[in-house]
C-alpha cells in the first residue's frame, strides 16, 4: 500500500506499535497479523526494517535524551530513527520521515503529550546526524544491530566468520520456492513464472528463487499445489534424510515437531512413504493439514508431545525420523528480525535441554539401520555440533553420516556468502545425519522392514 493511499503517519503508528509489542515480548508475526489489512503490508515492511536497525536507533536515542520517554513515544521515536539514520537505505527522505513521525505522535492519545519531545529529538538528529552516528559507531550493539550477548556468542562459536554471519543475518531474505516434484519440474515451474513476467532462477535440486518477493496469490501454480515457499537451507532436509535409504521400499517416516508442515510435504513429494507428522500444538497441527491439503498430499497428523512416545507411538519402528528441534531460531533472523530482541541468553541452555530430551526419546523408535536427521535453524554450536557430540558420546549405536553441519546464513550474489555455502543465498541451519547401528549380537540392521500397506 503506497503512502499516497495510506498516510505515512498511519503506517509509522502501526510500525511503532509492532516495535512496542516486540519490546513487550510478543512476536512481530503475531502483532502484524492483527494490524488493519489496509495498513499491514506497509506496517510490516517498516517494522521489520526498524527491528533490523533497532540497536543503532536505541544508541542514537540515548545520545538525544538521557532518559527514554514513555514506551509508546519511545517506540515511535526509535522507529523513526531506525528508518532514517542511514539515508541510502531509508524508505523515504529523512525530512519526510521526521515530519510524518511527529504527525503520528500528535494524532495518537498515547503519544500526543510527547509530540514536542519527539519533534525536538528528530529535528536535532537531522541537524547533527553525522556527529550523532559517529558517536555510536563504537557501540557493537549499534554497529551490528544484535544484542551484545548474541554478538559475543557468535565471536566464540565462529571466530573467523562472526562478522559475515551478523551482516548476512541483517540482510533482507529472498523468496525461495520449492517445486512439488509430484506436480512438475523446476524447469516447468520456472517457465510458468517467466511467462507471467516473474523473474526467477533455479537453486538447489527442487528450488527456485525470485528476483524479488511476490504475494503467493500472484505465483502461477501456487494455489494448485505446484509450489511452496521454503528457504533453500530448509529444502535440504528431506533429500538428506531420504537420500541413502533403500530405494523402492515404502518407508515409515516420523516428522517430529512438524508444523507448519513444509518438511512433511517435501518428504511426501519425494518418497512413497507413510509419514507421521507430529506437533505438540493442536492449532499448529491444523496448519499441517492445510499445507498438505493444498499440495494434494496425505500424512497421519498427530497432536502430541514427541518427548512422550508412550502417549502416541504404536510400537512399530520407523525407518527414518526427522527431528527439526525447537531452537533459538538464530539462523533465520533475517526473516524474523524480532527474534534477536526476543531471545535471552538463558534460552539457549533451556532449548538445548529440550533438544537432548527429544533426541533421547525418539532414538529408541528408530529401527536398526534406519536414519535420523537432526536439524535446527540455529547458528549456535551448542544447538548443533556440540549437541551431536554429546549425543553420540552417550549412544554407541549412533553413527554419524555425511551431512552439512552448520550452514551459515549467506547473502549469495549480493556479497558476503561464506565459502562453505554451496547453494548461495539461504538461512542459517544445522544438519546432522545419524544411522542406527545393529546390536552386538543381533542382525536387526539387515532384517526386513514391516510391510506398510499402500494407501487406499
Amino acid at each position: 500500500m503506497s503512502g499516497a493511499v495510506v498516510p505515512l503517519w498511519r503506517q509509522l503508528q502501526a510500525a511503532a506499535a509492532v516495535l512496542a509489542g516486540v519490546r513487550g515480548g510478543a512476536s512481530a508475526t503475531a502483532l502484524t497479523a492483527r494490524v488493519d489489512p489496509v495498513l499491514r503490508p506497509a506496517a510490516q515492511a517498516l517494522a521489520f526494517q526498524a527491528l533490523r536497525n533497532l540497536g543503532r536507533a536505541e544508541a542514537l536515542r540515548r545520545q538525544l535524551a538521557r532518559r527514554p520517554p514513555p514506551p509508546a513515544s519511545d517506540a515511535l521515536l526509535c522507529t523513526a530513527l531506525a528508518l532514517c539514520w542511514r539515508q541510502e537505505e531509508a524508505p523515504y527522505e529523512a525530512f519526510t520521515l521526521v515530519d510524518q513521525a511527529v504527525e503520528a505522535a500528535k494524532r495518537d492519545t498515547a503519544t500526543r503529550a510527547q509530540s514536542s519531545f519527539v519533534n525536538a529529538c528528530l529535528r536535532r538528529f537531522l541537524r547533527e546526524r553525522a556527529a550523532l552516528v559517529a558517536a555510536t559507531d563504537d557501540d557493537p550493539v549499534a554497529r551490528w544491530n544484535h544484542p551484545r550477548w548474541w554478538i559475543e556468542r557468535l565471536r566464540q562459536d565462529h571466530p573467523s566468520q562472526w562478522e559475515q554471519i551478523l551482516g548476512a543475518s541483517n540482510a533482507q531474505a529472498p523468496m525461495h520456492l520449492r517445486v512439488n516434484a509430484r506436480r512438475g519440474s523446476p524447469a516447468e515451474a520456472l517457465a510458468a513464472l517467466q511467462a507471467a513476467g516473474i523473474d526467477a532462477a533455479p537453486t538447489g535440486a527442487h528450488g527456485l528463487v525470485l528476483a524479488r518477493p511476490r504475494p503467493v496469490q500472484d505465483l502461477p501454480g501456487f494455489a494448485e499445489g505446484r509450489l511452496s515457499v521454503q528457504d533453500a537451507a530448509a529444502q535440504q532436509a528431506a533429500p538428506l534424510l531420504l537420500g541413502e535409504l533403500e530405494p523402492g521400499v515404502r518407508l515409515r517416516v516420523l516428522d517430529a515437531c512438524a508444523a507448519p508442515g513444509g518438511k512433511t510435504a517435501h518428504l511426501l513429494e519425494l518418497a512413497d512413504a507413510e509419514v507421521v507428522a507430529l506437533d505438540i500444538d493442536p492449532a499448529r497441527c491444523e496448519r499441517i493439514h492445510g499445507t498438505l491439503a493444498r499440495l494434494g498430499l496425505r500424512a497421519s497428523v498427530v497432536a502430541a508431545d514427541a518427548a512422550q512416545p508412550a502417549a502416541w507411538w504404536d510400537g512399530l519402528p520407523f525407518d527414518a525420523i526427522l527431528l527439526d528441534a525447537p531452537c533459538t531460531a538464530s539462523g533465520i533472523v533475517r526473516r524474523h528480525p524480532d527474534v534477536r530482541w526476543l531471545r535471552r541468553e538463558s534460552d539457549i541452555a533451556q532449548l538445548c535441554a529440550v533438544q537432548a530430551r527429544l533426541l533421547a526419546a525418539l532414538w529408541p523408535l528408530l529401527r536398526p539401520g534406519g536414519r535420523m536427521l537432526y536439524c535446527t535453524c540455529s547458528v549456535f554450536r551448542s544447538e548443533g555440533e556440540r549437541q551431536m557430540q554429546t549425543f553420540v558420546a552417550h549412544h554407541s549405536d549412533a553413527a554419524m553420516r555425511p551431512a552439512p553441519g552448520h550452514l551459515m546464513p549467506a547473502t549469495g550474489a549480493k556479497g558476503g556468502a561464506l565459502p562453505d555455502n554451496g547453494d548461495g543465498d539461504h538461512d542459517g541451519f544445522f544438519y546432522a545425519l545419524l544411522e542406527k547401528q545393529q546390536g552386538p549380537t543381533g542382525t536387526a540392521a539387515s532384517a526386513p522392514r514391516r510391510h506398510v500397506p499402500e494407501p487406499s
